[in-house]
């Protein structure tokens, strides 16, 4: 069943995404666990305590967040299966649907295409800020362009492959405690001395989690361009994250551009390495580009879920 649920999780959020009068009533479910995380932050990471201790807080927040994703879903599931039978699917897949951001990457990078096209670069900024850590403040036309292709091709891992990934493989538990995962490593999997120790078990779980859907991220992105494969087997090591760098390099080799490259973080010049050949300013018609290509390899793996419900069906 879990297949056919994936396909139609994946096909319902990218048609409707999570409704904002929906987000209004009642949030969205990842809000829950940044809320736990958050808690756990201010409770356990207190800086008079020794890294060890932080270390340690970190992986009981981190198992907090497993046995309530894994529990939740596991009840969900069984749940749905005890009242409705051989209809539980149709449940499954609803509590699914925002676990996935198909449409709502799509709507979210096009947001930024719009005014840097009309050369409107603050609201591009702005917009381009809504989906990225780095400072956006002084950013150029080529600066929010290639923050936003960057965002696009990571999050396609991240937002796409990996949930339809662990669908596929667990289930609502599978899903669930993947976005639990990954929202943790986004809110406190950094290096800095703040996070370094207590969000230690979050970055190593997500790196493992993201490892296998990287790499099919890559995969996907290099055949939906009819190329790329140079690239993204050279540049993905350049990377710091050894998983972000699959999608990234192969967005980059597939549009013949180069990503990455000195950024800002919190007011701190990064001089990280060029990922991709042939470097020029980027534009808004490179975020079209890159847009469409994350459309093509959205309907490959789609396909590749439709091919894989029909043969176990």
């Amino acid at each position: 069943m879990a297949e056919p649920v994936a396909l139609l999780a994946l096909a319902i959020e990218a048609a409707i995404g999570w409704p904002d009068a929906l987000h209004r009533r009642i949030g969205h479910p990842v809000g829950a666990f940044a809320a736990i995380i958050e808690r756990c932050e201010q409770r356990w990471n207190r800086p008079e305590r020794t890294d060890g201790s932080r270390r340690l807080a970190g992986i009981a927040c981190i198992m907090l967040l497993l046995i309530l994703a894994i529990g939740g879903g596991v009840l969900l599931e069984q749940g749905g299966r005890l009242i409705a039978g051989r209809w539980a699917w149709i449940g499954v897949t609803l509590l699914a649907v925002p676990g996935m951001a198909a449409g709502s990457l799509y709507r979210h990078v096009r947001a930024v295409a719009a005014p840097l096209r009309d050369g409107r670069i603050e609201a591009a900024r702005a917009a381009v800020g809504m989906i990225v850590g780095r400072d956006t403040e002084r950013l150029d036309e080529a600066g929010v362009a290639r923050a936003a292709i960057e965002s696009l091709a990571e999050s396609f891992c991240d937002g796409v492959v990996a949930p339809l990934f662990w669908l596929m493989l667990g289930g609502l538990p599978g899903l669930w405690a993947y976005k639990a995962i990954n929202t943790a490593d986004s809110l406190i999997g950094h290096r800095e001395p703040r996070w370094r120790a207590f969000g230690w078990a979050a970055a190593r779980l997500d790196d493992l989690l993201n490892l296998i859907p990287a790499r099919l991220s890559g995969l996907l992105l290099c055949l939906a361009g009819a190329g790329g494969w140079r690239i993204m087997l050279r540049d993905a090591s350049r990377h710091a994250s050894p998983n972000a760098g699959w999608p990234e390099a192969a967005m980059a080799g597939a549009l013949h551009l180069c990503l990455a490259g000195p950024i800002a973080y919190d007011g701190m010049a990064q001089d990280k390495p060029w990922i991709g050949a042939g470097r020029r300013d980027l534009k808004a018609a490179d975020i079209d580009a890159a847009l469409r290509l994350y459309v093509r390899a959205c309907l490959l793996l789609g396909l590749v879920a439709g091919l894989s419900a029909w043969r176990l069906s």
